[in-house]
């Protein structure tokens, strides 16, 4: 497996810096956060977005995704949600960036069924576009639809080979779904794995690596036990937790750490 780090351990760092990170540390690659406050998105020109790839290329570091925040089952129009997915691929796309993270995000008041079937047709329509870029779109187990069997509800849906699944090992927990179920669902569908650790369901502050509660030892022998070889991601949710400590000083620990888990699971 190879392992990559998301940028919002990171908030702002110049690409520059966010390389000598991955570099000085080993990892394979990097999850962009393509948001207004990074310095990668929607809104680079094409200038500024051969640059970015060139340094990646430079640095022999990859770009895994971009971890957008459209939402796909949130209420309302469908127009401006396929429109942020539509710009989101065209990034990608320009950076090589092989995936677009996207959010479930239904809302409180709507059924299931209905949240599953807007984010389906939503997902579906925008797949088109994702063919003709070589992108493909993963739904993040997260928010409404947290596990992995809320994830193929829409999955199965949609039935088109440019979308599929991202598995944030923490959601899935926080939602009494177990490892193994997880990925029973997800992998027929699984993009790459998003890892990281927390003290409890009550305080989801980012700890190092193995230093909480999650299953991180489960998940990657499951997952090498299933013969799966793809990216497994730390996402330190350093933006949403101030008094969380430096991801940069943890970078050479977690990599560490997850080695480990990989050597022992081999």
């Amino acid at each position: 497996m190879k392992l990559a780090f998301s940028t919002l351990g990171v908030p702002g760092l110049p690409i520059s810096d966010v390389l000598r990170l991955a570099v000085t540390h080993g990892y394979h690659g990097v999850e962009l956060r393509a948001h207004p406050e990074e310095p990668v998105h929607t809104g680079l020109d094409l200038t500024a977005r051969a640059d970015v790839a060139a340094e990646f290329k430079t640095a022999g570091v990859e770009i895994l995704g971009l971890a957008g925040y459209a939402r796909v089952a949130a209420p309302g129009a469908d127009e401006p949600v396929i429109d942020e997915i539509r710009e989101l691929l065209g990034l990608a796309r320009d950076l090589g960036a092989p995936f677009v993270r996207v959010f479930p995000g239904g809302g409180s008041d709507q059924s299931p069924e209905e949240a599953d079937a807007t984010a389906a047709r939503r997902l579906g329509t925008a797949a088109e576009y994702a063919a003709d870029l070589g992108v493909r779109i993963l739904l993040e187990t997260h928010d409404s639809h947290r596990t992995g069997a809320d994830a193929i509800r829409v999955l199965g849906l949609v039935g088109h080979r440019q979308v599929g699944a991202l598995w944030d090992v923490m959601h899935t927990w926080l939602g009494g779904e177990q490892p193994s179920a997880s990925y029973a669902a997800l992998s027929p569908f699984l993009g790459y794995v998003q890892v990281k650790d927390i003290a409890s369901p009550d305080d989801t502050t980012p700890l190092p690596l193995g230093a909480g509660v999650l299953p991180l030892t489960e998940c990657v022998d499951l997952l090498s036990r299933e013969g799966w070889d793809g990216w497994l991601c730390w996402e330190y949710e350093k933006r949403w937790y101030e008094g969380a400590a430096p991801l940069e000083g943890l970078l050479g620990e977690g990599r560490d750490y997850l080695a480990r888990l990989l050597n022992d699971a081999a």
